[in-house]
């Protein structure tokens, strides 16, 4: 098992990061140029961190980029990375993971209903929570909630409510 200043000294060594960060005890957020994030991912599954929990996203509107952050776990450091790269979000393409872990391709559905982005070599982009969605998806900060509702479904007066 390897502590945390162990495994940041052998990434620092291994891997080309742009940066990392402790961020609580037994919790390590690393960041990577896109070009380099799946060559990182599949060192990483290589040292034992063979848990994807979940891939998420960061819609960062004023720096016209998405933030893909992907859940590693290793069972035998007993330590969770947050892996992190930034993509463009007019674009709003990135690469699957699917071939290194398998789950990948419903979280990669998942953030491409709520943020459209495509991941190519996911050959799998149908709809998976949002059907009949014909707005931008939901989760990016340009989406007009008040709007869509307004437009969607009538406003109900209850009791007591002016």
């Amino acid at each position: 098992m390897r502590s945390e200043n162990e495994l940041i000294k052998l990434l620092n060594r291994d891997l080309n990061l742009l940066s990392f960060k402790k961020l609580r005890k037994q919790n390590i957020s690393i960041r990577f140029e896109n070009e380099e994030l799946v060559s990182g991912l599949n060192y990483l599954k290589s040292q034992n961190y063979i848990h994807l929990a979940t891939i998420s996203c960061v819609d960062w509107i004023e720096d016209n980029q998405f933030e893909l952050i992907y859940q590693l776990f290793s069972y035998e450091d007993k330590i969770s990375l947050s892996v992190k790269t930034r993509i463009n979000r007019k674009t709003s393409k990135f690469v699957t993971i699917k071939n290194l872990w398998g789950v990948a391709k419903y979280y990669e559905r998942d953030i491409h209903d709520f943020f459209g982005i495509k991941f190519t070599g996911n050959d799998n982009m149908d709809e998976l929570i949002l059907e009949n969605w014909n707005e931008i998806p939901p989760m990016r900060k340009d989406f007009k909630t008040r709007q869509y509702v307004d437009k969607k479904y009538d406003w109900r007066q209850y009791h007591g409510q002016e």
